[in-house]
């Protein structure tokens, strides 16, 4: 089994239509996607019109899809992302919102090797950044192959002796890891549409179960136009400029 796995997309429609170029349907059997469709960008009504249309498997909810369709305040967002969210609600239509509202949280089981979460299997909007929080997010998980992202921070991280972390932030365009179901791996597959790891390229993971190996990709996508329907919507400036810092 082959899973494309996307996390982060924000209402990019030019870096998600990147990632499904370089991925194209014959090269994965299912998708899973870990939250936070919409929120800075400015095509969300289009993101997730794309992503129902690939009839994923799994969709977990993230912060973003929650505060846009009212199931959380937006007390714990900053002034930007506040703004973005008040936008992205009235963009979207009912059917779009009543869609956000019934993704389910996380962490969801997805088979016998595979759970997916957006934040942390303890708290949906935990961020996991420093190490300590990951190993401590692993000891919480039920299968060998844990996928999370909200970070936006591209990274496997390996529990068995001699095992890697690996973080992004190179100038890869991709790595594969070979994995043993024996050991606890954590994988974020970084931000389709929001990169904050220096790289401004989308990322994503392919999760290939029968060869046992896990790779993460980037891909360049046209930043301009997503900054340009950025600025065209009336957004806060800092949406677009970050999109070419990866920040």
């Amino acid at each position: 089994m082959r899973y494309l796995v996307i996390s982060d997309i924000h209402g990019n429609l030019p870096a998600l239509a990147a990632v499904l170029r370089d991925c194209p349907p014959e090269t994965y059997d299912r998708v899973l996607v870990l939250g936070d469709l919409v929120g800075y960008g400015a095509e969300p009504g289009a993101i997730i019109d794309r992503v129902r249309a690939l009839a994923p498997h799994v969709v977990v909810r993230g912060n973003h899809d929650k505060a846009v369709c009212g199931v959380m305040d937006l007390l714990a967002f900053n002034s930007h992302a506040r703004e973005a969210a008040e936008w992205t609600t009235r963009a979207l239509s009912e059917p779009q919102l009543a869609y956000l509202r019934d993704l389910p949280a996380g962490p969801l089981l997805v088979d016998d090797v595979l759970e997916v979460w957006h934040g942390s299997p303890a708290d949906e909007d935990a961020y996991l950044v420093w190490i300590d929080d990951i190993r401590d997010a692993a000891a919480l998980g039920r299968r060998p192959l844990c996928l999370f992202g909200h970070t936006h921070v591209q990274g496997a991280y390996g529990s068995g002796e001699g095992h890697p972390v690996v973080e992004s932030g190179d100038t890869w365009t991709h790595t594969t890891l070979s994995i043993r179901l024996e050991d606890r791996w954590l994988v974020n597959p970084g931000s389709v549409g929001q990169p904050r790891d220096g790289d401004p390229r989308a990322a994503y993971a392919i999760v290939d179960l029968g060869a046992r190996k896990i790779t993460l990709r980037r891909i360049a996508y046209d930043v301009a136009a997503e900054q340009a329907a950025i600025r065209a919507a009336g957004l806060p400036e800092l949406l677009a400029s970050r999109l070419a810092e990866g920040r």
